[in-house]
């Protein structure tokens, strides 16, 4: 069997990853003018605090009070609904509030300022063989987003991050600053995970860790009908595999027909594939992204033609039809592909994302509906992954009431008034077709989908709506999201 190392693989691990890279830092004339990667909405704030020190956050939260302001909060701005800026409030930017608090190596736990990012964390406990449990399939987010999100990862033993968060602190509307955990203002737990900054600022985060394990991976061919079988079979409960996800083709006139899971296996030195002498010392750094300018002439290449997402499809099936192959790599690296070459900024178009929480059983049927959409609206799409997220119970807005696949699907399409309306009614349809299979979608991106379908799709939002008027009277968080879509209750 051949081994094969991740710096061989740069160009497939870059094309399986679905969150879109833009700077963080945007050059505009007027440095208030703020914006998220999708670019679809621009607001003028009142002023920008940088979080560097927690007093400043505390006081720049009581003279919003004071001069009756709304604060919004923001991290790497990856949420694409205006959850992350609101017009003329006070914005306050966490990335500079990103220090490590302290790491628990025996009882491995880690304790973060919330501007940190999964590349620092990773960076910080590498050294001490442990890594995350849960994050995005990107590195780039940091930690206050990704709870406020409440994120899924692709390690099929872990549900939503909340799973893996001990505690919390919380900066509420008055200045006062709150423990949070599953023992103390345990509602608010359930509430701010999850609850896209509108219950106040989460300052800093316990984690749970795990092992740095060294992982053997193994790429196979499927179809989409007989995805729930394999899952329930073969990933589910299965301690043995410590990361799994599927990609599905985006080609025209193939579309979702062909389907190729990669599993990554547990493996320890006295497995015959581990690597000995130096090639084992060579494991353990973590790796830098590579080949970008060719990852991203490909990627290119998909946005605008055709027979660019055919090449790429057929160099991804290149690369991983050959069962023979394998990959050696620790979680850590596993859990850190490459995003740099997602860059993107055109006056002309955008690359978004959505995702579906579907029933495992029910995964067919919205594949089906998903490829009737997306043929009859000539949508661009580019990609498609599809992770397995086991159910969980916590979170007011729990997108896993049961075990269910979420697939992720990156769009490209124009930034003009009509490309925008064009992916609005198509989003609501393809949201209409995860309600009728008692699915689910992602409220981190595009508001397109209308009041009712959220009503459907998360039950409790409307008292999800109440406790944030309980916990914050004055309503001084404020995003686009809360704005929205809790009107009239």
């Amino acid at each position: 069997m051949k081994k094969k190392h991740v710096a061989s693989l740069s160009l497939l691990l870059a094309l399986t990853i679905l969150i879109i890279s833009s700077s963080s830092d945007q050059s505009t004339e007027n440095p208030h003018l703020i914006n998220d990667v999708s670019r679809l909405q621009s607001v003028y704030v009142q002023e920008i605090v940088e979080g560097k020190e927690e007093q400043a956050l505390i006081d720049a939260v009581l003279r919003a009070k004071r001069q009756d302001l709304k604060v919004s909060i923001a991290g790497a701005r990856h949420s694409q609904g205006g959850h992350a800026f609101y017009e003329d409030s006070v914005w306050l930017n966490m990335k500079g509030f990103d220090q490590v608090l302290s790491l628990d190596e025996e009882g491995k736990t880690i304790t973060v300022q919330s501007g940190i990012t999964w590349e620092a964390i990773q960076e910080y406990i590498n050294p001490y063989a442990l890594s995350v449990k849960v994050m995005q399939s990107s590195n780039i987010f940091t930690i206050g987003g990704s709870l406020s999100s409440n994120v899924h990862g692709r390690d099929p033993r872990f549900g939503p991050i909340i799973d893996t968060v001990e505690s919390f602190r919380l900066l509420n509307g008055d200045g006062v600053v709150q423990h949070v955990s599953r023992e103390e203002n345990a509602e608010l737990f359930e509430l701010a995970i999850g609850g896209f900054g509108l219950f106040g600022v989460i300052l800093d985060v316990t984690l749970e860790l795990t092992d740095n394990d060294v992982y053997m991976s193994k790429t196979e061919s499927i179809t989409y009908e007989e995805y729930p079988a394999y899952i329930n079979n073969h990933i589910k409960n299965q301690e043995d595999i410590g990361l799994h996800f599927a990609r599905l083709s985006a080609t025209p006139g193939s579309l979702f027909e062909e389907m190729y899971t990669t599993t990554f296996y547990k493996i320890d030195e006295e497995d015959p594939v581990y690597p000995q002498g130096a090639d084992a010392d060579e494991l353990w750094p973590l790796l830098e992204e590579k080949n970008i300018k060719r990852d991203q002439f490909f990627l290119d290449l998909a946005r605008s033609y055709d027979w660019g997402k055919n090449a790429v499809w057929y160099l991804q099936q290149k690369l991983y039809s050959n069962t023979d192959e394998v990959q050696i790599i620790t979680r850590n690296n596993a859990m850190r592909p490459p995003v740099k070459f997602l860059d993107y900024e055109s006056t002309k178009d955008t690359d978004i994302l959505q995702e579906y929480f579907i029933p495992v059983n029910e995964f067919p049927t919205f594949v089906e509906k998903l490829n009737d959409i997306v043929e009859d609206e000539e949508l661009n799409l580019l990609n498609a992954t599809v992770r397995f997220t086991p159910e969980q119970h916590e979170a007011y807005l729990n997108y896993a009431r049961e075990d269910t696949l979420a697939i992720v699907l990156l769009f490209n399409h124009p930034l003009s008034d009509e490309g925008k309306a064009h992916m609005e009614q198509a989003t609501i349809q393809m949201v209409e077709a995860a309600i009728e299979v008692d699915g689910t979608y992602y409220l981190t991106y595009q508001t397109f989908p209308e009041k009712g379908q959220l009503e459907q799709a998360y039950p409790t939002i409307n008292t999800f709506f109440e406790r944030k008027r309980e916990f914050d009277p004055e309503e001084r968080f404020m995003n686009y999201f809360y704005e929205t879509y809790h009107s009239g209750n």
